[in-house]
């Protein structure tokens, strides 16, 4: 469900009238803003005219303008580039998936489909488009003077820390606003996976139950994990900013996480190391055990 005041807005594509009615109302139940459309150029109308959407929930195949276009055009619009889509398919199989995947559809739901699922990941979709947002705008108020830091040691516990380590660095970097959400992925996962020790599976059962948040916030306070930092070391190396992020956990297997594969697809998370390094960094390397990552991006 939606945290901030602003209800946030789903445009739903789907050329079955039964698919636009109950997905609606499920998302109306939790106070979204829902608009529809039954078929891709039917969708491209509606975004011709509105463009204020924080996700897309769009049907593969549809007449007209089947999905796969659709996202083609989104994905050529700097309006439309990162706003969210949702893929619900009936068609399971990894090819398409990865087809979608390499197209720029980061989230997946597979008819029929589960409410609990469908809402979580919708929610997973909202949180990280207004999440971008939120830094972009953030970033920019910032003081340009952050560019003249040569070098740095930091250490933070929470995830508004995290934040705000997120916007000082990053206003470090000749970009700051592609550097900001990776940046932010990476720091926040330190703490959560990393200092916290939440596992992939418990945080795919807790976004589904909507108790991710307070978990986060119990184990913050709870002696096992209260006195654990995460160190960040920020150096200018020759061509290169260079980010090192250490955190006191037992480490995990990053490998498969580097690349967004399609067994994830349909799980509420599991894209941010993968899309931090498609969109933020020239380079992330995890070394040792897995609890400690040296992300780069050029300088200009």
């Amino acid at each position: 469900m939606p945290t901030q005041s602003e209800r946030a807005r789903v445009l739903i594509v789907d050329d079955e009238p039964f698919n636009l009615e109950i997905l609606s109302e499920h998302l109306l139940d939790e106070d979204y803003e829902v608009v529809t459309a039954d078929d891709g150029e039917a969708a491209w109308n509606v975004l011709a005219n509105d463009k204020a959407f924080d996700a897309i929930l769009l049907d593969r195949m549809m007449p007209r303008m089947d999905g796969m276009a659709l996202l083609a055009r989104l994905k050529q619009r700097p309006e439309f580039e990162h706003v969210p889509i949702i893929m619900q398919t009936a068609v399971g199989a990894a090819e398409n998936v990865r087809e979608g995947l390499a197209a720029g559809a980061y989230y997946y739901l597979i008819k029929p489909f589960q409410r609990d699922m469908l809402l979580a990941i919708v929610a997973a979709a909202v949180s990280f488009h207004r999440e971008k947002k939120q830094l972009e705008a953030q970033v920019s108020n910032q003081a340009s003077s952050y560019r003249l830091l040569q070098s740095g040691e930091f250490q933070f516990q929470t995830l508004d820390e995290a934040r705000q380590l997120t916007l000082l660095l990053s206003n470090a970097c000749p970009d700051p606003q592609k550097v900001a959400l990776g940046l932010s992925e990476l720091l926040v996962n330190a703490v959560e996976h990393g200092n916290l020790g939440i596992s992939y599976g418990e945080k795919t059962r807790l976004l589904q139950l909507g108790r991710w948040h307070d978990e986060v916030s119990d184990r913050l306070g709870h002696p096992s994990y209260a006195s654990r930092r995460v160190c960040v070391r920020f150096r200018r190396d020759d061509n290169h900013l260079v980010f090192e992020i250490t955190d006191e956990g037992n480490g995990f297997d990053w490998k498969p996480f580097l690349e967004f594969s399609p067994d994830r697809a349909f799980d509420p998370h599991g894209r941010g190391i993968s899309m931090a390094r498609m969109l933020s960094f020239d380079h992330v390397e995890y070394q040792g055990k897995g609890n400690q990552v040296v992300a780069r991006v050029k300088a200009k």
